[in-house]
């Protein structure tokens, strides 16, 4: 667009201008008015909670009366939560959790590598430091950011404690292979080998009617194992007089780690 214009007393010049970019117009956001059934659910459920803030940075919740993370008589447990804000306070350039499906390789590899090392020496006949390195590998796993998928978490822990309820297996320590093939059995029910050491430790423990439930519970997942179906064979042999046979047979070889 060409025109003229004065600059100076007395002087004209002409030039062109580009064209001129529209005005833009500001826009505001216009609050939607709340959902009347929504707002109605929201305040007939809302509960007023007397709430403390403690350390990191007043970033974790406690109950007010007590000032505890859980608490019986308050009826509160913010353990998650303040695990969560601790993270975020112990991470300042992550403003907010990443997406679940993100996961720490640096973590995978430690627990993977504590394990192996335990692996190793399990297979060499060194028990109990087996089971010192398992501890660590489990310690390391549970160190799992709340965001990230609790199924990998579960798989790493219960693949852990199976191998450690082994190496307690061979160690001697029945109470405590017992222990373990049980957390293993809670944190995947399905899977065979947790219901194989259980059943195990239980027939060191000479508890052979509990050792075949904890059998047949297994081979109801997996029908065709053959060492569940041997072991299961041998507690009821057991159970109906052939102690002699059945005691011999109650101290199989180490069943290899995973």
């Amino acid at each position: 667009m060409s025109h003229s214009h004065t600059h100076a007393p007395g002087e004209s010049h002409n030039h062109s201008h580009g064209p001129q970019p529209p005005q833009q117009q500001q826009q505001t956001m216009v609050m939607r008015p709340p959902d009347p059934l929504m707002q109605a659910v929201i305040e007939e459920s809302f509960r007023p909670v007397d709430l403390a803030l403690g350390p990191p940075e007043n970033a974790s919740a406690l109950c007010g009366k007590h000032k505890l993370e859980k608490c019986a008589d308050c009826n509160v447990d913010y353990r998650a939560l303040n695990r969560l804000s601790r993270l975020l306070v112990a991470n300042p350039n992550l403003r907010c959790p990443p997406p679940p499906q993100v996961v720490s390789q640096n973590l995978s590899q430690a627990i993977n590598n504590t394990k192996d090392e335990g692996n190793a020496l399990f297979k060499g006949g060194m028990h109990v430091q087996a089971i010192q390195r398992y501890t660590m590998a489990a310690s390391i796993a549970v160190q799992r950011p709340p965001w990230e998928a609790q199924q990998l978490m579960r798989e790493e822990l219960s693949m852990i404690l199976s191998n450690r309820s082994a190496a307690f297996f061979e160690a001697g320590d029945f109470v405590s292979a017992l222990v373990d093939a049980e957390t293993v059995i809670s944190l995947k029910r399905p899977w065979s080998k947790g219901h194989f050491r259980k059943a195990r430790s239980l027939m060191k423990l000479e508890r052979y009617q509990d050792a075949k439930d904890a059998i047949q519970l297994g081979l109801s997942f997996e029908p065709t194992n053959p060492e569940m179906v041997q072991m299961l064979a041998d507690i009821e042999s057991h159970l109906n007089g052939s102690t002699e046979q059945s005691l011999e047979k109650a101290s199989p070889q180490p069943i290899p780690v995973s």
